[in-house]
C-alpha cells in the first residue's frame, strides 16, 4: 500500500452514504488536511444532514454541500455529479439481519444503487470512483455479502464501459471497524455503561478482521491516488478473537455463549483461494487484479509488486498479525 494520499486541494468531491460513520470520519479528515473546492455530503436521511450540518465539527465550512438523495435515483445522483471530480460510495445496506428481512430492499440500494452509481459516474465525467466493500462478499453466506459481491463486479466491470471517458472504478475491502455503528464494540460498551455484567458470545473460536475508522479513511485516499482502475484493494489488517475483544472491554465480565446467528461465519476472508483473479502483494496490501485486463498486474510488478500462488487466501483466523488488549485500546483511540 502506498502511504501517499490523493490530492484533493481544489477538487471537487462527493460521498454517497456521507453521514454515515465513514462518510462523516472520511469528510471531517479531508477538511482537516485538504483545500477542497466542494465537498458534496450526498445522503437520504435529512435529520442526519440537519445534525452534521450544525455540529461544531462541520458548521460554518463553506466547502460542504449538503445534497438530499439517495443512490436508487439515478437523475437525482446525476445532477450531484456535476462538475465532481472524484466520488467515495460508502452508501449501503449493512446490518445482516435487517436485509435478510428485507432482501428487495438490499438488493436496490446495493445493487442497483452501485449500478446507478457507476452510470452517472461516467455520464458526469468523474474522475475516480472508489467503492467500500467489506469482508462479508468473499464467499458470502447471507444476502448483505452476496449484495456487495455483486457491487464489487458491478464496479471492476465499469471499467470496460467507461471507453474514451476514462472514469476509473475501483474497489477498498476491510473488515470490522472498531467503533462504527453497527460494529460489535459500541453493543458490547452499551452493555457495560446500562451496569450489565454479562456480555453473549456466538462462539468462542470466533474471529475477525479489525481496523480504525481513520486507518480505513487514509487506505481509501492512499488507494485512490494508487488505482488506475480494476483493482480491489485489501490492506494487511490484524486480526482479534471475540473472547479477548470482550474481556478487552470487560475485563471482569461473564460471558454466555450464544451460538452463531444465521448469516454469521466463524471466521471471515477478504480474499478467497477459490478467486481466480490474480493477487499481488503490494507493501502493505494486497491488490486483486480483475481477470479481463492484464495490465493491472502488470502495471504493479512494474512497482515491484509480487504476484501470490493460485491458493493464496487471507483470512482472519490464519492472519499474521493479531491484537491483545493493548493493541486493541490503541487501535480504539485512534478513531
Amino acid at each position: 500500500m502506498s502511504n501517499i494520499e490523493i490530492d484533493l486541494n481544489q477538487k471537487v468531491i462527493l460521498v454517497t452514504g456521507g453521514t454515515g460513520s465513514f462518510g462523516k470520519a472520511f469528510i471531517e479528515y479531508v477538511l482537516k488536511n485538504f483545500n477542497p473546492k466542494r465537498l458534496i455530503v450526498f445522503s437520504r436521511d435529512e435529520q442526519k444532514q440537519f445534525e452534521m450540518e450544525n455540529s461544531p465539527v462541520f458548521k460554518n465550512k463553506s466547502c460542504l454541500r449538503f445534497f438530499i438523495g439517495d443512490v436508487r435515483d439515478l437523475n437525482r445522483l446525476r445532477m450531484a455529479m456535476r462538475g465532481v471530480d472524484f466520488v467515495v460510495h460508502a452508501a449501503a445496506m449493512k446490518h445482516v439481519s435487517i436485509a435478510e428481512y428485507n432482501p428487495l430492499e438490499c438488493v436496490h440500494t446495493n445493487i442497483l444503487g452501485a449500478e446507478n452509481v457507476v452510470t452517472s459516474s461516467i455520464e458526469c465525467g468523474v474522475k475516480k470512483v472508489i467503492a467500500l466493500s467489506t469482508d462479508k462478499a468473499v464467499n458470502p453466506i447471507n444476502l448483505y455479502g452476496a449484495s456487495k459481491l455483486a457491487s464489487d463486479k458491478v464496479f471492476i466491470a465499469a471499467n470496460s464501459l467507461s471507453g474514451d471517458l476514462s472514469t476509473q472504478f475501483s474497489v477498498v475491502r476491510y473488515g470490522n471497524v472498531a467503533g462504527s455503528r453497527g460494529s460489535i464494540v459500541p453493543f458490547f460498551q452499551n452493555i457495560i455503561s446500562s451496569g450489565g455484567k454479562t456480555l453473549p458470545i456466538t462462539d468462542e473460536r470466533m474471529t475477525r478482521f479489525w481496523i480504525s475508522i481513520n486507518q480505513g479513511v487514509q487506505f481509501v485516499l492512499s488507494s485512490m491516488n494508487l488505482m488506475i482502475g480494476g483493482e480491489v484493494f485489501v490492506p494487511k489488517i490484524p486480526s482479534m478473537s471475540i473472547v479477548d475483544l470482550a474481556y478487552t472491554l470487560a475485563p471482569n465480565a461473564k460471558l454466555e455463549y450464544i451460538g452463531i446467528r444465521p448469516g454469521e461465519k466463524l471466521h471471515e476472508a477478504m480474499i478467497s483461494k477459490e478467486d481466480p483473479s490474480s493477487v499481488v502483494e503490494y507493501n502493505n496490501c494486497y491488490i486483486i487484479c480483475p481477470q479481463y485486463d492484464e495490465s493491472v498486474e502488470r502495471h504493479y510488478i512494474s512497482l515491484d509488486g509480487v504476484v501470490l500462488n493460485s491458493d493464496f487466501h487471507y483470512s482472519s483466523d490464519q492472519n499474521k498479525e493479531w491484537l491483545d488488549q493493548e493493541s486493541f485500546t490503541k487501535l480504539l483511540s485512534h478513531d
